[in-house]
């Protein structure tokens, strides 16, 4: 068979390639050979030129080798052979020199940039709050770490994780905005390595928050990096508090032990679970918890108070006009809404909604008290209820739990999920363990489909629950909201077509998807990844506040609920919230605020006010809800 022939061109290419890769030696010498071939013409020209050079052939050829000599740097000396011979060398040695020199510097600088630019710098920063870990929280930590350092002059937050550095950086400054007075610091590096976590400082820290990823393994990389955070604080003083984060409870007691006795550890499944629940139980609460766990509104505060002690509890319910007392903290044990009588003892904090904490100062408010606005009489009775569970992930069965334990006589829950049989069994095992008449039906059935949803007349239930779905062992992870998405469209398609509005209680997992559901505006929404990051947040600031939202949150204790303003005060009156405080205090509750009928589809906070001053005056009509701190 013929050989083809290659054109010279590729050939000479291929050679000259073939010669690169022998490497510097063969890359200086095409560099030498190419400057030769443009500086020897070049002079020669600048020579043949000049009529002040030689006329001799001989003095011409020496004016052209002092030129690229010159040009070169190679000496450029002319004389005898030796004397040329020896500038050459000299000239070599000097380029060897300086381009050793050049190249030092060069490398020194491109690894200590590199070094930044990747985060491997250690901070040197002071009572600065350090976020380890990267997930949809960090936005949310990082905000609300940014909000609450509004009022500092020199405030730092410093984010480590496994990933580069830039890319942090871009990410938060998206989705956070302006930092304001705080500076933002990214390192990059693993979160679970004690060699690296000294980058942040965490030894001169004010706090170390710990976030869990969103992999199965979160809960394991949350006490590694805690362990790794023992490690790396070996030797050193005082230690920063440390504030973290698992989503299984088994994993609590580990994280617990690896924090050590002033560490705090969230079960960010649990809080979760609790908080629907109670959604779906008095509809608005989430918004509620969103005004109390955000700093751009009212927040918790412990504040002292001599002027009080001795006193009863009921007489600090209106001792302050702009601020909402619901509770003590008495031995770093919370008591939330005590009994009216209970005194107050010398040593005992003060538990209060305020928007600042130096917005907390006494103020007698009896006077504003109309008791004829007051209304009489007893509630209307808790009635069974119906309540609807669409879909299934791991917060379920801890959903179920807490009806079982939140149920009213008569009450029904439906769970509808194409989940197997051994998830059922496990729900079935939870509702026959606990010990109440609470009647539990399980359904199987895709809640995507628009058959399945018509089957079961949601419009009976009093709240519709719709959740997410884990993904499947075996099957790539997706984003958990679109299956809630398409249920969430199904379900607007019905109260279309009947003209009902649906009480719809839904769980996101990325907050970008609020503005996608189809909800209305007042909606209840929980989104998990921003409500743990709140959580974090404010926990941070104030370490005894985890004991304060346990107790807010649990199933047995006093919590947010919201009545009808009806059983306050008399409907149409026109009196000042100092009125419904003290109605309050007559049943036993900790007013704190209000939601107004008329205001819940076009207000930024969707009709909720929390901690309004007692002197605001307004007219309450049938519609609208008080918001307490109380018991069922």
């Amino acid at each position: 068979m013929a050989q083809r022939r290659t054109p010279f061109g590729d050939r000479a290419r291929y050679w000259f390639d073939s010669t690169l890769t022998r490497g510097a030696a063969a890359l200086v010498g095409w560099m030498a050979l190419l400057c030769l071939a443009v500086v020897v013409p070049a002079s020669a020209v600048l020579v043949w030129t000049d009529p002040d050079v030689p006329a001799t052939l001989a003095g011409r050829l020496s004016e052209v080798w002092r030129l690229t000599g010159e040009t070169l740097r190679l000496g450029g000396a002319t004389g005898t052979p030796l004397q040329a011979t020896m500038s050459v060398l000299l000239a070599l040695v000097t380029l060897l020199y300086v381009s050793t020199l050049v190249g030092l510097i060069t490398t020194a600088l491109t690894e200590r940039l590199t070094a930044l630019r990747r985060g491997r710098s250690t901070v040197l920063e002071q009572g600065h709050a350090v976020v380890l870990g990267w997930s949809e929280q960090v936005f949310t930590v990082v905000s609300e770490l940014v909000a609450a350092n509004a009022n500092q002059r020199r405030a730092a937050v410093v984010v480590l994780a496994d990933r580069d550095k830039t890319v942090m950086e871009e990410a938060l400054s998206t989705k956070v905005g302006s930092f304001g007075r705080t500076r933002l610091i990214c390192r990059s590096g693993p979160t679970t390595d004690p060699a690296v976590l000294p980058l942040t400082s965490p030894a001169t820290a004010g706090v170390v928050l710990i976030l869990p990823h969103d992999e199965p393994d979160a809960d394991a990389v949350v006490v590694k990096t805690l362990l790794a955070l023992r490690a790396a604080l070996a030797g050193e003083g005082d230690r920063p508090p440390v504030v973290a984060a698992v989503r299984d409870d088994r994993y609590r007691l580990a994280a617990s032990l690896a924090a050590g006795p002033g560490g705090i550890v969230l079960e960010s499944d649990t809080v979760t679970a609790r908080l629907l629940v109670q959604a779906a139980r008095r509809p608005g609460t989430s918004l509620v918890h969103q005004e109390l766990l955000d700093f751009a509104g009212d927040e918790f505060y412990l504040t002292s108070e001599p002027a009080l002690t001795g006193r009863r509890f009921a007489d600090a319910l209106l001792s302050y006009s702009t601020s909402s007392v619901v509770g003590l903290m008495r031995g770093g044990t919370p008591l939330l809404n005590p009994p009216p009588d209970t005194p107050i003892a010398p040593d005992d904090l003060l538990v209060v909604i305020s928007r600042d904490d130096d917005t907390v100062w006494l103020d007698d408010c009896a006077d504003l008290v109309e008791k004829s606005s007051m209304a009489s009489g007893p509630s209307a009775p808790a009635r069974a209820e119906r309540i609807l569970l669409l879909g299934w992930n791991r917060r379920a069965p801890l959903m179920v739990d807490q009806l079982h334990r939140r149920a009213r006589p008569g009450s029904t829950v439906v769970v509808v999920a194409d989940r197997g049989e051994a998830t059922f069994r496990q729900v079935s095992e939870v509702d026959a363990h606990s010990g109440t008449d609470l009647s539990l039906t399980l359904h199987h059935g895709d809640v995507t489909r628009p058959e399945t949803l018509r089957r079961l007349d949601v419009h009976s239930y009093d709240s519709v629950i719709v959740l997410g779905r884990d993904p499947l062992p075996g099957q790539p992870p997706d984003d958990p909201d679109n299956r809630t998405l398409v249920t969430l469209l199904l379900l607007r398609r019905l109260e279309e077509a009947t003209g009902r509005e649906l009480p719809v209680i839904t769980e996101l997992i990325d907050d970008r998807n609020r503005a996608l559901a189809p909800l209305s505006p007042g909606a209840d929404v929980i989104i998990s990844g921003k409500l743990i990051g709140l959580l974090l947040a404010q926990i941070s600031q104030n370490r005894h506040l985890a004991a304060v939202f346990e107790e807010l949150f649990s199933a047995e204790g006093s919590g947010v609920r919201l009545r009808p303003a009806t059983d306050y005060v008399l409907p149409g009156s026109e009196t000042a919230f100092a009125t419904v405080v003290a109605a309050a205090r007559n049943r036993g509750e900790c007013a704190i605020g209000y939601r107004s009928h008329d205001d819940a589809s076009t207000s930024p906070g969707y009709g909720v006010r929390i901690n309004p001053p007692k002197g605001e005056r307004r007219r309450w009509a049938v519609e609208d809800q008080v918001v307490v701190v109380g018991k069922d």
